[in-house]
C-alpha cells in the first residue's frame, strides 16, 4: 500500500477494478469503449445503472412488451450480443475490458473459454456469498439458480464482445432489484424460464458484500501473479440529495470569512459528513503559515495593469480572478489569461471552488464577441476559455462556448483555442454542440480521486468525466484534464486515476496543490513537495500521457500553449 508521502512507481500493469457507483448506461459505454479502444491495461468496471432496457445485436424488438418510458426506462441498443435485458438499481453490472489470450496461447481469442470464465467468476461470487446451487443451464446463456432442477431460474445475465483480442460488456448479477422491470421484456428472448435475485433465493447482503465477492473471483481469475489495483467511490449516504443533482447546495462553499473568530467557522456539518465518509480529517489549521514553496511571486503593475483594463473595458471575467489562481501575475505578465464565460455565477457548489454561488443571470448574447475581440486586443495566438456550470440552461451553456469558439477563430484567424468544460449533466446533445465547434484542446478536470469525489465536487461524478473525455477523444479531439491535490487523497491514488485517464486516451494532464480559498471550503489536508509533483509527472509519462504538468503551483491552464504543442516545460522544485 503507497502512503502519501511515497512516490508512486511504474511496474508491471496491474488488474485495474473500479467500483462506480451508479452510471447512466450510455456514459458507461462511452468509457468502456474508450478503454477498448486506447488502453492496454485490464480493467473490471463495477457499478450500477438507472433503469434500462438493452437490446442486444440480435435482439427481436418485440420482447419489449411495454413503452419503456411508461415504466421509467431507457430502451438502447447496444454493441453486445445476445437479447433484450434489463439493467437498473440494486443489480451489479460487470464490465471486464481486458485481452482476452488466444486459443492454446495464440491466433483468435477463445471466446468460449472466456465466456466460461465469467461465468466462473459468477458462480464463485454466489457461492461465496452463500448461494451454492447455481451453475449453468444447456444451451441458456447466464448463470442460474438450481439449473438441474424442474424450475431453474435466471439470476445472472452474460453479453460479451470480443473484438481484436479484447473484451467488453460482461455480466449483470440481481442483487436486489425491482422484479416486476422484468415482467415487461421478455429477459433474454426466453419465454418459458423465470428471472431471480439474491434477495428473492433468501440471501440478505449488501451491494457492498457482492462487489467484494466479485473483486475476490475477479482477482484470482484475471490478476494471475499481478497486482490488483483498486479505487472506490463513496457511495451515496441517506441523507436525501442527490449526488449528481443540478444544484448541490450546502456543499459547504460560502463566503469568505475575513475577521475574528470566525475564521475557525470551518465546513459545513454537511461537508464534514461528506469527508467523514471518505475517511479525511480537519486537515492544516486555517492560520497555518505556507511552506515557502507556495508562495507565488505578485506583481500588479505593467502588463497585469493593461490586461486588466482591456477585461474591464469589454465587461468580460476571468477565471484568474474569480478562482483566485496563484499564477495570475505570471500569465498576465506573459499576456494571456482564462476566459470564463456564461456569467459568473456558478450552479454549483464544489467543495474546493470560490466562483459565486448565487442564483444565475441570464445570458448575455454579445459575450462571444466580446471575447473574440480581447483575444484580438491582447494578440494572442493561444486562447482558453471556461465556463460556470449551467445546469439552468437547457442546452447546460454548451452553445454559448461552441459560439465563443467560433467567434475567436473568425475574429483572429489561425488562433488557437482550448476550452475547459462543465460536465453538461452527461447530456450528449450540449457536449456534442461544444465538439462540433472543434476547439483545439478539450479539457475537462476529474478534479480528485474516487473516494475524494462526493465531498469535493457533490454534483459531478468520476465515472461520469472520464466518460466525457471518452466521447471528446472519440470524436477526434486533444483531451486534456487536472487534479488538485492535498484534499486527503494518497499517491497510490493519484497513480490510479493518472492510469485512468491514460486509459481514455487523455493526452495532457495538470496536477496542482490546493489552496483553501476560505475557512469554510475544503481543509488543506498536506502540502505536497515540488519532489512529489515532480513523480507524478514522470508516473504519468511512463503510463503514457504526453505531456504532465505538475507543480505546486499549477492550474488548469497553465502553460497550455506549451503543453498543447507537446513541448517539455520544466517543472519547478523549490
Amino acid at each position: 500500500m503507497t502512503t502519501a508521502g511515497d512516490a508512486p512507481t511504474v511496474g508491471a500493469s496491474p488488474l485495474r477494478v473500479r467500483w462506480l457507483g451508479t452510471v447512466p448506461y450510455g456514459e458507461a459505454s462511452d468509457l468502456q469503449h474508450s478503454l477498448f479502444e486506447h488502453g492496454t491495461d485490464d480493467w473490471v468496471l463495477l457499478l450500477e445503472h438507472p433503469h434500462v432496457y438493452t437490446l442486444g445485436s440480435n435482439a427481436d424488438p418485440s420482447n419489449v412488451l411495454v413503452d419503456p418510458a411508461s415504466v421509467g426506462a431507457e430502451c438502447l441498443r447496444t454493441d453486445r450480443g445476445g437479447d433484450v435485458t434489463y439493467h437498473g438499481p440494486g443489480q451489479l453490472v460487470g464490465y471486464p475490458v481486458l485481452s482476452v489470450p488466444g486459443k492454446r496461447g495464440g491466433g483468435m481469442a477463445d471466446t468460449v473459454a472466456y465466456v466460461r470464465s465469467v461465468e466462473d467468476l459468477v458462480i464463485g461470487a454466489l457461492n461465496d456469498l452463500g448461494l451454492a446451487d447455481v451453475g449453468r443451464l444447456e444451451q441458456y446463456p447466464g448463470v442460474w439458480v438450481a439449473p438441474e432442477s424442474a424450475n431453474p431460474r435466471k439470476i445472472a445475465a452474460i453479453g460479451v464482445r470480443l473484438t481484436r483480442g479484447r473484451s467488453m460488456h460482461g455480466f449483470a448479477i440481481n442483487v436486489d432489484p425491482d422484479m416486476s422491470m422484468f415482467t415487461h421484456i421478455v429477459p433474454c428472448g426466453i419465454a418459458d424460464k423465470f428471472v431471480t435475485s439474491l434477495a428473492q433465493e433468501g440471501i440478505d447482503v449488501s451491494m457492498a458484500e457482492v462487489v467484494e465477492a466479485v473483486v475476490v473471483q475477479a482477482s484470482a481469475l484475471w490478476a494471475s501473479k499481478r497486482s490488483v489495483d483498486r479505487a472506490d467511490i463513496i457511495r451515496r449516504s441517506t441523507d436525501g440529495d442527490d449526488d449528481l443533482s443540478p444544484f448541490s447546495r450546502g456543499a459547504g462553499a460560502g463566503l469568505p470569512v475575513k475577521t475574528g473568530a470566525d475564521h475557525r467557522a470551518g465546513p459545513s456539518l454537511r461537508l464534514k459528513g461528506r469527508l467523514a465518509e471518505a475517511g479525511v480529517a480537519d486537515g492544516i489549521d486555517v492560520m497555518e503559515r505556507k511552506p515557502e514553496w507556495m508562495r507565488a511571486k505578485v506583481n500588479i503593475g505593467g502588463k497585469p495593469l493593461e490586461l486588466k483594463k482591456t477585461l474591464r473595458d469589454l465587461q468580460l471575467v476571468t477565471v484568474c480572478e474569480e478562482a483566485g489562481c496563484p499564477n495570475l501575475s505570471e500569465c498576465w505578465s506573459d499576456g494571456t489569461a482564462t476566459f470564463m464565460i456564461n456569467g459568473e455565477r456558478c450552479t454549483r457548489k464544489c467543495g474546493f471552488c470560490l466562483v459565486d454561488t448565487r442564483l444565475p443571470e441570464a445570458l448575455d448574447p454579445e459575450e462571444p464577441a466580446r471575447v473574440a475581440e480581447a483575444v484580438a486586443r491582447m494578440e494572442l495566438d493561444f486562447a482558453v476559455v471556461t465556463t460556470v456550470a449551467r445546469d439552468d440552461l437547457a442546452d447546460e451553456g454548451a452553445g454559448a462556448m461552441a459560439d465563443t469558439v467560433r467567434a475567436i477563430r473568425e475574429r483572429v484567424p489561425g488562433v488557437q483555442v482550448e476550452v475547459l468544460i462543465s460536465d453538461c449533466r452527461g447530456q450528449a446533445a450540449a457536449l456534442d454542440l461544444i465538439f462540433e465547434s472543434r476547439p483545439d484542446v478539450l479539457n475537462h478536470n476529474v478534479e480528485t480521486v474516487p473516494r475524494l469525489q462526493r465531498a469535493v465536487r457533490p454534483s459531478a461524478g468520476y465515472a461520469r468525466s472520464l466518460a466525457v473525455l471518452s466521447r471528446a477523444k472519440r470524436a477526434g479531439l486533444l483531451t486534456k484534464s487536472g487534479l488538485v491535490v492535498g484534499m486527503g487523497e494518497t499517491d497510490e491514488e493519484i497513480a490510479s486515476v493518472l492510469a485512468d485517464l491514460a486509459g481514455i486516451g487523455v493526452s495532457i494532464v495538470t496536477i496542482g496543490q490546493y489552496l483553501r480559498p476560505t475557512s469554510t471550503h475544503l481543509p488543506v489536508d498536506r502540502w505536497v513537495t515540488p519532489e512529489q509533483f515532480a513523480s507524478y509527472a514522470v508516473l504519468g509519462e511512463e503510463l503514457g500521457i504526453g505531456h504532465v504538468e505538475s507543480s505546486p503551483l499549477t492550474r488548469s491552464s497553465f502553460h497550455a500553449k506549451q503543453a498543447a504543442a507537446g513541448s517539455s516545460v520544466p517543472v519547478t522544485i523549490g
